[in-house]
């Protein structure tokens, strides 16, 4: 693969236009921490170049129906599993994720495309529906129509999967598309133009414009023809994002962090605990807003999952995304390693225990050990605060009602992993615990069909299934007196 990447120039209405800003930033790879390309600063004027192709499109792509765009979404899907291995190792590249990681991205992203061209489908007959009125001398219709032009500003962490959880759904809803990546991940996110114009997608439909928040993302919320902003990243920013929205009401959903909880009962396999602890904070480098970084651990088990999840920690194999055998890559960024590093120092000052890990490795690019603390009080920053890093914080409990005292104590709501062999005890633990996915017995596996989103600071709104269509949608009632 080539090592200089230049992207120069954004995405509108259906071109390659030169960023109206001249300034540039390099685009790194995080395992050698080098140079592979250079990104193009978008300012306010690309913004609103993009903002103004994607009004105009919308006049005619709103108007389309379900079918046509269903037809240019499978076309979407058919494209991304064609070039399933570039596309994989350009995610690698600039990402630092394992290439089987990324293998996966590209089916899942693909698998979302295809899901919501049959919801886009299904809208039409949904169009005109009757409801049922207690006044018999009225009717009343339903119909859905498309929010207008939205703006939707993605993560580093999942580039070109969490592109398409927002991107799909407002196509398949008749909106038109301004789109920010991450400048930290560009590359994989910008093949998404050069797939929208090998498949016709009309020009204006879909924009891409390049840039960091302070350029790019705060132009793009403040604009008063961007009817939506949909954010996923942090929690600082998306309080920023929601205030700057709410200033001239513009509908907003955020998908924010998380602190999630994995806990583990008396009559767990203790491998299989250890291998689905280790799944949940360690897959991605543990840079995931559903990472299960809070560790609650039955005490009569926990000796022998711990004694298990130490040696799966240190088999990790750590290194580059293209080295064989590799299970876990890199942090994204220095700006990622040096907030992680700084949470381990900060366990390490405060006396916690170390079950294993605890070092940045000494090689070059952002390379950080799996690192467990044990006996993490629930006043430790770590234990409270998102690390988004492979830092895993145990405590053990004695009965289910301290494990969800535990699970529940935070002000995040994003995710949950219940292990345990009693089917009554995971339903009823399941409904107790304050948190918008839950995963029993398995890994965090995450289906199109299913909703992701959070409870409490995790964020405002619902992505995925049918709740990530209607994010993109606005109900019109129709009620007529009956002739």
């Amino acid at each position: 693969m080539s090592n200089k990447h230049t992207l120069n120039k954004h995405f509108i209405g259906g071109e390659w236009v030169v960023s109206a800003n001249a300034v540039t930033m390099p685009i790194i790879n995080p395992a050698t921490a080098e140079s592979i390309g250079t990104l193009a600063l978008g300012n306010a004027a690309d913004v609103d170049n993009a903002v103004r192709a994607a009004r105009k499109a919308f006049a005619s792509w709103s108007k389309t129906s379900g079918r046509e765009r269903a037809n240019y979404l499978r076309a979407i899907a058919q494209q991304i599993r064609d070039k399933a291995e570039s596309l994989g190792q350009l995610s690698s590249l600039n990402n630092g994720k394992p290439l089987s990681e990324s293998s996966m991205d590209m089916g899942d992203a693909a698998a979302t495309y295809e899901y919501y061209a049959t919801l886009a489908e299904q809208l039409d007959s949904r169009q005109g529906t009757s409801v049922p009125l207690q006044a018999d001398q009225f009717s009343s219709t339903t119909y859905l129509e498309p929010a207008g032009v939205v703006g939707l500003i993605v993560p580093w962490n999942f580039p070109f999967v969490t592109t398409a959880w927002k991107v799909a759904p407002a196509l398949a809803a008749g909106c038109t598309v301004v789109l920010k990546p991450s400048e930290v991940t560009p590359l994989v996110e910008f093949e998404l133009a050069t797939i929208a114009q090998t498949i016709g997608l009309p020009p204006g439909v879909l924009n891409i414009v390049g840039g960091d928040g302070a350029g790019v993302g705060a132009a793009l919320v403040d604009h008063p023809d961007v009817a939506k902003i949909s954010f996923t990243g942090s929690n600082r920013v998306g309080e920023r994002v929601m205030q700057a929205a709410a200033r001239r009401m513009a509908n907003v959903s955020l998908e924010l962090g998380g602190k999630s909880p994995i806990l583990v009962f008396e009559d767990a396999d203790p491998q299989q605990a250890a291998e689905l602890i280790a799944g949940g904070i360690f897959f991605n480098c543990g840079q995931m807003c559903s990472a299960t970084s809070r560790l609650l651990v039955h005490r009569d088990v926990a000796p022998a999952v711990l004694e298990r999840l130490k040696a799966v920690a240190e088999a990790t194999i750590v290194g580059d995304a293209f080295a064989e055998g590799v299970t876990m890559g890199p942090l994204t960024s220095a700006n990622q390693l040096q907030t992680v590093c700084g949470y381990i120092e900060r366990g390490i000052a405060e006396g916690l225990q170390l079950l294993t890990g605890g070092a940045r490795l000494s090689r070059p690019g952002y390379f950080v050990e799996p690192t467990i603390f044990l006996d993490v009080p629930s006043s430790s920053a770590l234990w409270r605060e998102e690390i988004f890093g492979p830092v895993l914080c145990v405590r053990t409990f004695a009965t289910e009602q301290e494990a969800l005292e535990l699970a529940n104590d935070t002000d995040f709501g994003l995710a949950a992993t219940i292990v345990t062999a009693d089917a009554e005890r995971a339903r009823r633990v399941a409904r107790a615990l304050q948190a918008g996915h839950i995963w029993i017995n398995g890994p965090q596996a995450v289906f199109p069909e299913t909703s992701w989103g959070g409870f409490k600071r995790s964020g405002l709104g619902r992505e995925l299934g049918p709740w990530g269509l209607q994010a993109f949608l606005e109900v019109k009632q129709v009620t007529q007196p009956v002739q």
